[in-house]
Order: C-alpha cells, then sequence, then structure tokens
C-alpha cells in the first residue's frame, strides 16, 4: 500500500501548547523512531516563500518556488505552493511549516533506493545562497513498495459470457445458434464456458425432454386456469427475473383475434340484415373492425410463429397442458371469423378451396383431442374436462356455417354432425360435474358463457344449411338463449376476479347470441326481436371495447400483461424433498419479511 504522511506546523509553540488537546501534546512523529519524517528548520519569512529540496541518498539539490527540478534519470516535477490562506495571515504568525511526504512508486520502476524526498522551508533560500545543503538526519524509513505485476493472457470479454444459460432448454436449438455467431465474430470459445454450458443443457434436457405427464399438471399447478405454482414445487426457470417476450407470450392470446374479428361479423350483419334496416348501420364500421382484426391476426400469429421457430419446447409444453391445448384452435376459428366477416367491398364470394384449407388444421386436430377424450387415459374427458373444452368443439359449427354460406352442402354436414355429438357429451360432462371435480374458483366464472357459443352458432349453421330458420335452428336459439339469461341475472357470480388474457375467448360467444338473435329476428319479426336483437348487440360491443380498453391498460400502462407463464415451468417428476424443503423454507421466509414490513393495525372486536 502506498503511504503518505503530512504534518504541518503552524504558530509559535506556545499556540500548539494551548489549542492541542493532552493527548497530541504526547504523541510526536518526531519521537517515534523510524516515522517516516522529516526535522524542519526555523526561519521568517513575510512573504511565505518557499523552496524545493529534492534529496536523494547521495545528493541533494535546491531550487527556488516554482523552478523545475531534474531528476538524474529525466525525471521532472514542478512543484507550486499557493501563498497562505487567510486564516493564518489572520493569526500574525510567519513562522515556517514543514511538509514531509514520500513519492509514490511510479510505473517506470522506481525502487527503495530510488525515492525522494522534498522538504519545504522558509529557510531553504538562505541556504541555497550559503552554499549550505538542509539535508534532514538520517532516519528509518517506510516507503511505498511498487505492487508487482503478474504478466499472463488477457481474457477478451465476450457478449454471450453474461448471457443467461438457464433458457436454453426451452430454446429450439439449446443457445448453439448464439455461439455459432460468436465465433463468427472472431471471439474465441473457453473450455470452461462450454463445459458449463453442456452441463446446464444436460441438466435442463433432463428436465425438458420429455413432456410431464397430465397429471403433473394438476399436482404441480393450480389456479383457475392452471397457471400458478403450488407452494410445494420448483420452477425449472429463474422466478427472480422477467424472462423473455417470447417465452412469455402464450398461446391464449389468440382470444383477441376471437373477440375483434367476432364484431366484425356482428356489424356486417347489422348493416345487411333487412330486420335491422331501420338502425341506417353504415358498412364502414364492418370493414373498420375486418382491417382491425386482419392486422391482430397478422401480428398475433407472427409473434406466435417466432415462438414455434426458436421455444419450440415451451409451444409443446403448451400443446401438453390440459387447458392450453384448446387454444390451438382459437387461431383457425378466427380465420374462419376473417372469412364470415370480410366486406362485401372487399369480396362477395368466397373461393370454395379456401374452405378446405382452414378446416383441414381443425379436423387434424380433432382426430388427435377427440381420440384423448374417449380413450386417453389420463387426458379423457372427465379428467380434463373444463369450460374451454368449448373452443374444440366451436369450430365444428362455425367451419359448417361457412361452408353452407359459400354453397357447400356434404362437407357442412359432416362438421355439424361431428360437434353435435361431442357437444352433448361435453354439455353432460360439465354440466353435472361428477363428485372427483372440484367446483370451478371465482376467477372461472367468465367462462361459463362458452356455454351460449355453441348452440347459438349451432342454429344458425343448421339454417344456412337447411335454407330455413325452422324448428331445429329454433331449438338450438332457444337453448342458447336460456342459457344465456341464466347467466345474466347471476350478477354477483361475476364480480370480483382478477383480470385474465384468456377472457377474450369469452366474449364471442355474447356475440354469437347477438347475431343468432339477429336472424332470428328476420323470421319472427315483432318489436320483442328488435330490441332484443339491439340489447344483445349492445352489450356484446361493451364488454369487447371495455376488455379492449382493459388489454391496453395492462400492456403499456401497467406493463403486465405478458407476466412469466409458469404453466410451462415445471419440472418432468415431483421435486425431492430436500429441493422442496429449501423452496418452502424460502417462500415462509420471504412471507416473515412482508409480515414484518407491513404495518400493524390494530383490530377492534
Amino acid at each position: 500500500m502506498e503511504k503518505k504522511d503530512l504534518q504541518v506546523e503552524l504558530g509559535t509553540k506556545e499556540c500548539f501548547e494551548e489549542a492541542l488537546p493532552p493527548v497530541l501534546k504526547l504523541v510526536s512523529s518526531q519521537t517515534v523512531a523510524g516515522f517516516d519524517c522529516v526535522g524542519y528548520a526555523n526561519g521568517k519569512n513575510d512573504q511565505s516563500q518557499t523552496a524545493t529540496n529534492y534529496t536523494s541518498q547521495e545528493e541533494t539539490l535546491v531550487h527556488e518556488p516554482g523552478t523545475e527540478v531534474a531528476d538524474t534519470r529525466g525525471q521532472d516535477i514542478v512543484i507550486n505552493l499557493p501563498e497562505l490562506s487567510s486564516p493564518i495571515q489572520m493569526a500574525n504568525h510567519s513562522r515556517p511549516f514543514s511538509l514531509s511526504f514520500s513519492l509514490p512508486s511510479s510505473p517506470s520502476g522506481l525502487h527503495i533506493g530510488q525515492t525522494k524526498t522534498v522538504i519545504y522551508t522558509d529557510k531553504d533560500k538562505a541556504n541555497a545562497a550559503n552554499g549550505v545543503s538542509s539535508q534532514p538526519p538520517e532516519q528509518g524509513k517506510y516507503h511505498s513498495q511498487p505492487m508487482p505485476v503478474i504478466e499472463g493472457p488477457r481474457r477478451v470479454p465476450r457478449s454471450d459470457s453474461v448471457r443467461d444459460k438457464r433458457f436454453d432448454p426451452f430454446k429450439t436449438w439449446s443457445g448453439r445458434l448464439e455461439r455459432q455467431l460468436s465465433n463468427l465474430r472472431g471471439k474465441p470459445q473457453e473450455v470452461e464456458e462450454e463445459e458449463d454450458l453442456e452441463a446446464n443443457s444436460s441438466h435442463g434436457a433432463a428436465q425438458t425432454d420429455a413432456v410431464p405427464a397430465v397429471e403433473r399438471y394438476f399436482d404441480a399447478l393450480e389456479g383457475p386456469e392452471l397457471d400458478t405454482l403450488r407452494a410445494t414445487e420448483v420452477s425449472v426457470l429463474p422466478e427472480d427475473k422477467k424472462w423473455p417476450f417470447l417465452l412469455r407470450f402464450p398461446v391464449n392470446a389468440f382470444g383477441i383475434c376471437l373477440g375483434v374479428s367476432s364484431q366484425a361479423i356482428l356489424w356486417k350483419t347489422l348493416a345487411t340484415s333487412p330486420s335491422m334496416t331501420f338502425l341506417r348501420v353504415s358498412p364502414a364500421a364492418n370493414l373498420v373492425l375486418w382491417f382491425i382484426s386482419l392486422a391482430l391476426m397478422g401480428l398475433i400469429s407472427l409473434i406466435y410463429s417466432l415462438k414455434v421457430i426458436f421455444y419450440y419446447e415451451a409451444v409443446r409444453r403448451e400443446y401438453y397442458h390440459p387447458v392450453r391445448v384448446n387454444f390451438f384452435f382459437a387461431p383457425w376459428i378466427a380465420c374462419l371469423f376473417l372469412a364470415m366477416g370480410v366486406p362485401p367491398s372487399v369480396a362477395v364470394n368466397l373461393p370454395a378451396p379456401l374452405w378446405y384449407v382452414l378446416m383441414a388444421p381443425i379436423f387434424c386436430l380433432e382426430l388427435k383431442i377427440y381420440g384423448q377424450w374417449m380413450s386417453g387415459g389420463q387426458r379423457r374427458l372427465s379428467k380434463v374436462a373444463n369450460p374451454t373444452n368449448h373452443l374444440a368443439i366451436i369450430g365444428n359449427f362455425v367451419g359448417a356455417l361457412l361452408g353452407a354460406s359459400m354453397g357447400l352442402k356434404e362437407g357442412p354436414i359432416f362438421f355439424f354432425a361431428v360437434g353435435l355429438a361431442h357437444y352433448i357429451v361435453l354439455f353432460v360432462t360439465l354440466y353435472q360435474r361428477l363428485p372427483t371435480n372440484l367446483t370451478l374458483p371465482k376467477e372461472l366464472h367468465p367462462v361459463f358463457f362458452l356455454f351460449v357459443a355453441p348452440p347459438s352458432v349451432a342454429s344458425m349453421a343448421w339454417a344456412k344449411i337447411q335454407g330455413d330458420f325452422d324448428y331445429g335452428a329454433r331449438i338450438a336459439y332457444y337453448i342458447a338463449l336460456f342459457l344465456y339469461m341464466s347467466l345474466a341475472v347471476r350478477i354477483n357470480f361475476f364480480r370480483g376476479f382478477r383480470f385474465s388474457l384468456a377472457w377474450w375467448a369469452y366474449t364471442f360467444p355474447m356475440t354469437g347470441a347477438a347475431v343468432a338473435t339477429i336472424r332470428y329476428s328476420e323470421e319472427v319479426a315483432n318489436v320483442f326481436t328488435h330490441a332484443l336483437s339491439i340489447g344483445l348487440s349492445a352489450i356484446s360491443t361493451f364488454t369487447v371495447t371495455a376488455l379492449l380498453v382493459t388489454t391496453i391498460i395492462h400492456a403499456f400502462v401497467l406493463g403486465n400483461l405478458f407476466p412469466n407463464d409458469i404453466s410451462i415451468a415445471i419440472t418432468q417428476k415431483r421435486p425431492k424433498f430436500s429441493k422442496m424443503l429449501a423452496h418452502l423454507r424460502s417462500s415462509s421466509a420471504d412471507m416473515k419479511d412482508l409480515d414484518s414490513s407491513a404495518p400493524r393495525v390494530s383490530q377492534e372486536y
């Protein structure tokens, strides 16, 4: 360590005796043996001029103040001392002062024998004129030593050396793409970093190669949509930081497309229906909503396609999630809505091959999902039944309605029959709620509106297939209307729950009921059906608008629209008891800290 000693003496000896405390009077640097200090010479100078005495082991050089002192080794030292400050001048003391310090070690390699001492006194000028050298008495000194420099290979900082490797198991290439790009930039790979990466990747692969079984989702997660990790579980992804955006983007974001595109169908029906001509609705509303829906569909599809490319493991886990799997029907249903709500100014007749292209993915998903419902073991319908399963049914009726509108016959009837058979089974399973199934929590109460969507869309599909709103279509419509009214009268049933992005999937059933009512009012035209059509349309529009505003607030103001998707970060097997205990201890410690920081509120009983 470098050492600097500074000693300044001002005023007379009597002044020091009166000013200094008793302890400081007994301690003097000159009386300590071996202390790095020098004596000072008394002298008087009114102008407080100083001189520089640059001393080596064998020679002493004296110069005028402010002049350059040339070292024998070519180093120049310039020392300029300002005049005494006003407090010293006010004391009317012209007593000289002394200053002693050790030069720090220099990069040029000065050692103990090359250390210099500089002394400032007022008497040095007179001594220099008489040729007398004011060399201080020889005393032992403690000098600063130059710190040894350890030469070695300098490590080149790399950008991905600070990259968090805990997300690599969920990446499609497990971080190999980043390492290849780093090599192309000419930044070498460290052997130990590669070993750590391989270790982390192998550990993560052991957790993510095999998708957790469906019972693991029920055991590890809780909440209305199985999106909350239980207290006894440990996440495979870090919970103390925000994940990458693509990893947090869920598939149920396509519910936004369902809600907005269904509004485009509603306003197209209001503008073109003969029973609603008295409203004089402009077709521009349908045109604007359709383009907004098309833009949202393109944006959300692009983002989720990037997630499929870069985080395929996360998409695979969503597909095996007992609730999220139903939202994989949402993008194709949204495409059907866009085809049904296309403005007349854009296209009047859509090509028939478009219907087969849109229904092919729905048919493939139904072969997989319906097969699991019937003989899937842990994924049988009685085990995984929840209101979001209606999304797997509605695609059949929407496809049948679109196909019949295009003039097709056999294909729409086929999908209508398949949807009707599975809807009856699903309706009975969800309606009776088997004793082994838990009651739906309050946060999931809005999903009950999904009960309204299949019968309302089925009534319109059958009416389009038959060419008339006959008794079969009316029976389905009456079922949907009764379910709608039974939910609407229970106001407290839909209060006091938190916002969720999946709510967007619960808006289009209201829109479907409104469109079915308008279609019914064309067959049964009276004041009641007209008023009912206007009322249901207003409720649907208000709900979608309120959800749109809430979504914008959570996205751009609160910034919590896409939190960490804990539902895909569960372990394949139940964690060991030691990990569970450590996780519980950390959770309890956090709760204690929260309780201690919270203010105490006295309660009166």
